[in-house]
């Protein structure tokens, strides 16, 4: 007979996590739309404008998170016939990690320029997305120090960070570079 957590503990193991991240997502909603935009806060020598960065940054991204993606499905052995080597932990953190900072500037300008924006379906879904992604970001990282985590949840967490940043990343990468072509 093996012996388990009780019900109340796994759930509190989850569900401790998610509230935080909850209220991560609201108070970055929450600052965005009570904040007056500055209009401009990132620019990068070599870009033509903030956008540029901004969709440049989002993209390298999205990229690291497909590292992520792959990454987590060999470490879980879901790729058929593909042994983990032993690096691929290390890979999964470290294009995490960059993932998540090169985000960081595009929020900064985000929140700080622009504001929680509804001035158009796009730009709403945007924000939406933006305050969704840091708040499972935040769960995730939470998340994953926890004993007695329930084995669905990190993959689920983790999917719905990935799905966040997807998200992002096609409200406003992919909506820049096909209404102002791939400019720099």
């Amino acid at each position: 007979m093996t012996h388990s957590s009780p019900p109340t503990t796994r759930t509190a193991v989850v569900a401790v996590p998610v509230a935080i991240g909850v209220l991560v997502a609201v108070a970055l909603g929450v600052y965005g739309r009570l904040h007056e935009p500055a209009l401009v806060s990132v620019n990068v020598a070599g870009f033509s404008s903030p956008g540029a960065v901004k969709s440049w940054l989002a993209t390298a991204a999205f990229a690291l998170a497909l590292v992520q993606l792959g990454s987590a499905l060999v470490m879980w052995g879901k790729v058929p016939r593909v042994a983990a080597p032993s690096w691929i932990g290390g890979l999964h953190r470290w294009s995490g990690r960059l993932a998540v900072l090169v985000t960081v500037p595009v929020a900064v300008h985000c929140l700080y320029a622009l504001g929680f924006d509804f001035s158009s379906p796009r730009a709403l879904v945007h924000s939406l997305f933006g305050c969704f992604f840091y708040g499972v970001f935040v769960t995730k990282m939470l998340s994953l120090t926890r004993p007695n985590l329930p084995g669905w949840a990190l993959p689920v967490i983790g999917g719905l960070t990935f799905s966040g940043l997807t998200g992002l990343w096609l409200t406003a990468a992919v909506w820049f570079f096909t209404t102002k072509g791939l400019t720099l």
